[in-house]
């Protein structure tokens, strides 16, 4: 049977969610103050420079709403003609062309103590056909899509480091890049087996952190016991696999708890959706920076605490 769940916390998890919606959540009084850098002089050609918080708020928008870059121009126009306020509003090529300039710091709560880090990878796609043609017609050459590799907080969901490469990086070669993303202390490092390289276990260890990742099916004893120096890591975890199975060590390594990433990534689309508009790379990857920041507000504003239910 199917377990069931309950929120703990309903009332505040509902107003949270009806908060994420609200556009003063977006674009509050501060925005609208720090909006222009420099004020329209009068003069015929004078040209506005707006704030990069302008900029980042535009495109917040244009994310969260999942609107086009016109649609995202005219939305924004509508609000402060409703409000009565009296700014101009970037149009979609100053949007573009400012993009990939900004620079997007995520917001996290500050936590006491190290944090347990689950880190994993997700394809969003450039452009290509759909799903359907694709399984009608087979994948043409100019499918495409660009590789988020997000380093996640195990114990409250908010994503602490983002990196974003082409489809042809292995999610090993990303790893050091995520970890030294991260200022905080790290305890723990939970990734999937495709990070079963030396290298990364080198990397979680130079953090001083604990690495938790599966051996491959057919993996071998990297350090056997006749040799000099302290056990490998990996060889202890695969040496306790040999000896209580695979199941056993996930339950008690905590590997479990790596599901978070993939619920983050279940997250991040469901609500972003699962394709990028920009064309550039620079502005792709703030697009997806601008995304993962917006949901981490989301998830400080709105998270369910859960509890199973007994049958």
């Amino acid at each position: 049977m199917k377990p069931q769940y309950r929120i703990r916390n309903w009332s505040e998890y509902n107003a949270g969610l009806k908060a994420r919606g609200s556009l003063t959540f977006w674009m509050d009084e501060f925005v609208l103050e720090e909006w222009l850098v420099q004020e329209l002089s009068g003069r015929p050609g004078a040209s506005v420079l707006y704030s990069d918080l302008a900029i980042m708020t535009m495109a917040t928008l244009k994310a969260g709403y999942r609107l086009a870059g016109r649609q995202c121009q005219g939305f924004v126009e509508s609000i402060f003609a409703l409000m009565d306020i009296d700014l101009p509003v970037p149009d979609h090529s100053t949007l573009s062309r400012r993009l990939g300039q900004l620079s997007i710091d995520l917001p996290v709560l500050p936590k006491d103590g190290a944090r347990h880090i689950v880190v994993d990878s997700t394809g969003v796609k450039v452009y290509g056909e759909g799903e359907w043609k694709t399984r009608q017609h087979g994948v043409s050459k100019r499918r495409t899509w660009r590789k988020l590799h997000l380093g996640v907080d195990e114990a409250t969901g908010e994503i602490l480091a983002a990196v974003v490469t082409t489809n042809d990086f292995h999610d090993g070669e990303v790893l050091n890049d995520v970890l030294q993303a991260i200022k905080d202390p790290i305890e723990q490092v939970s990734t999937d087996g495709a990070y079963d390289h030396r290298h990364c276990y080198d990397e979680i260890a130079a953090k001083g952190a604990k690495a938790v990742i599966p051996p491959r099916k057919d993996a071998k004893i990297w350090q056997h016991g006749n040799r000099k120096g302290e056990p490998h890591p990996r060889d202890e975890n695969l040496r306790f696999i040999r000896k209580s199975g695979r199941k056993r060590w996930k339950r008690d390594s905590g590997y479990h708890r790596r599901s978070i990433a993939e619920t983050t990534m279940f997250r991040f689309k469901a609500i972003f959706g699962g394709n990028l508009s920009a064309r550039q790379f620079d502005n792709q990857a703030v697009e997806l920076f601008i995304k993962c920041a917006a949901l981490n507000r989301m998830i400080q504003i709105a998270k369910p605490d859960s509890y199973e239910v007994e049958a």
